[in-house]
């Protein structure tokens, strides 16, 4: 069975970059670009993976991932969070992602993480 990453992500480069890159691995993709109501829509989906962007217009990511693993729904769905800032998001704290990844990013370092929380979810 195909696993489904909810990609937040508000540039549609990015999301055409994601789409180019997971889908013909098999993934199956859905993408919020921001709402009020992030949280139910990850509750209602149950996405094997949440890759997040830190900065979205309006929205804190990493706010966005400490209520997605506060919240005993979305607990258990890894989170990774999307970075141009690494030094930015180590600077401001821990909020409970499971891996980041830098961009610009390898495709390399990409799909190592992706692959590494694809592999967690099967087990």
């Amino acid at each position: 069975m195909s696993k489904h990453v909810l990609v937040v992500e508000d540039s549609e480069e990015l999301i055409s970059l994601y789409r180019d890159l997971l889908e013909p691995d098999g993934y199956r993709l859905s993408f919020l670009a921001g709402s009020d109501d992030i949280i139910q829509h990850i509750t209602e989906l149950q996405p094997d993976i949440v890759l997040l962007d830190f900065l979205i217009a309006g929205i804190n990511g990493g706010e966005l991932c400490s209520q997605i693993k506060k919240n005993p729904a979305t607990s258990r769905i890894p989170v990774i969070m999307a970075t141009a800032y690494p030094r930015l998001l180590n600077s401001l704290g821990h909020y409970g992602w499971d891996d980041f990844i830098a961009k610009p990013f390898e495709l390399e370092e990409f799909y190592r993480v992706i692959r590494k929380h694809s592999l967690k979810v099967a087990s």
